[in-house]
């Protein structure tokens, strides 16, 4: 279908986000979809250009700071950064990754180490660092990005599927570990999601046509539908949700 008529989530208007990665891909879609809502949104991301581009584009609805998430001293000053002018985040989107193809034969422990600090160890220091503002605010909501990479089994990238699988991991201890404090913790599992980068570099028309084959809904899936699950995950009405694994995927693992 060409056209959808989205839901609006009153609970999100003036709810403080921090979505890291979110300069660009799916990020980009979920900061996009939070601010259309009314929140105040602030983007964690090494690609300046780009995330100073987006928040021009948003307005006073979308903030932004540097930083490359495997420092984690770094990700501690940005977070705090921008508590200090958004307000106590009470919604965190940890999105950041990067799906670099590498054979297994040719996996250094310094590129496994690169790759775990890239992909899943941030995830696990964003949430300790707003926790304790989410818990003092009465509670919050966190969105881990996993992806059915793993699910699928795929190959050519096993610390990224290794580390995809961690996001599992962490999003069902933790949920228990805050949940006392009514802060949630779910997952969102992306399939192949149609981002410029996916494009560029692995979208081929035999590689699109056998995913679309593979899932059940037949159409490619864009961004903003990982997006829109992220929003339900974030607002109200997913108030009893927490330790969750989501799948958007059009059924395709």
């Amino acid at each position: 279908m060409s056209s959808r008529n989205f839901g609006n989530y009153p609970s999100l208007k003036g709810r403080v986000v921090l979505v890291t990665g979110g300069a660009s891909g799916i990020g980009a879609a979920i900061v996009r979809g939070f601010v259309a809502q009314g929140a105040q949104v602030g983007i964690l991301d090494y690609d300046a250009e780009a995330a100073a581009g987006l928040a021009h584009d948003l307005g006073s609805g979308c903030d932004w700071e540097y930083c490359d998430l495997r420092d984690i001293a770094a990700l501690q000053r940005a977070v705090a950064a921008l508590s200090d002018r958004l307000g106590p985040v009470t919604v965190l989107v940890n999105n950041a990754a990067r799906d670099d193809r590498h054979g297994w034969q040719d996996v250094t422990t310094e590129y496994w180490d690169e790759r775990m600090a890239n992909n899943l160890r941030h995830m696990f220091f964003a949430i300790q660092a707003v926790a304790p503002g989410m818990a003092a605010a009465g509670g919050g909501s966190v969105i881990n990005l996993g992806s059915t990479s793993w699910v699928e089994g795929m190959g050519g990238m096993p610390a990224y599927t290794t580390a995809k699988a961690g996001v599992h991991g962490l999003t069902r201890g933790m949920a228990r570990d805050l949940g006392p404090q009514r802060i949630r913790v779910n997952a969102v599992l992306p399939g192949w999601i149609m981002t410029e980068r996916q494009l560029e570099l692995w979208a081929s028309p035999e590689a699109l046509e056998a995913r679309k084959a593979q899932q059940c809904l037949p159409e490619l899936i864009d961004p903003v539908y990982v997006a829109r699950m992220v929003l339900f995950l974030a607002s109200d009405d997913a108030a009893m949700c927490s330790a969750g694994i989501y799948v958007v995927d059009g059924g395709g693992s």
